[in-house]
Order: C-alpha cells, then structure tokens, then sequence
C-alpha cells in the first residue's frame, strides 16, 4: 500500500515538474526581417511589434504577447 502512494506521489510531482518546464517560453524573436520586435515584460517572449497587444501605464506604451500577459501584467500593478 505504502508502494503504490509514493508511486501515485511520484507520478503527480512529474506531471507538476513537467507542467512548468512546458510552460516556460523561450522562444527566439518571430519578427520578420524588417520588422522591429519587443519583448514582453511578463512571459520573455519576443513579438513583432505589429502583432503585439500593447497596454499603457502612466503614458508609456508596453507590448505583450497575449492579453493573458497584458492581465497579469495589470494584476501585478494593482498588488504593488
């Protein structure tokens, strides 16, 4: 019985360990030649800058990946 709980444990912290390493983005610039790319302030990754989400804060334009950035970007401010 005791076997087949740290089994179970095992499994589930794999499945964890794995989860954050597959959500980690490190992806290289996507801009095309020509195109200026930016870097999103919350996950890293790098977007054209046409194709960015862009948020304002105090009059400064920030580009995001995805509105799910652009979120959590606006949920880190409101908890400083």
């Amino acid at each position: 019985m005791r076997m087949l709980i740290w089994l179970i444990l095992i499994y589930v912290g794999f499945k964890i360990v794995k989860g954050f390493i597959a959500n980690r983005k490190t992806e290289e610039p996507v801009a095309k030649p020509g195109e200026e790319a930016v870097r999103d302030p919350v996950c890293g990754v790098y977007v054209a800058k046409d194709d960015a989400i862009v948020g304002t804060v105090e009059g400064e334009r920030i580009y995001f990946c995805s509105m799910e950035c652009l979120e959590k970007y606006r949920d880190q401010l409101e908890h400083k």
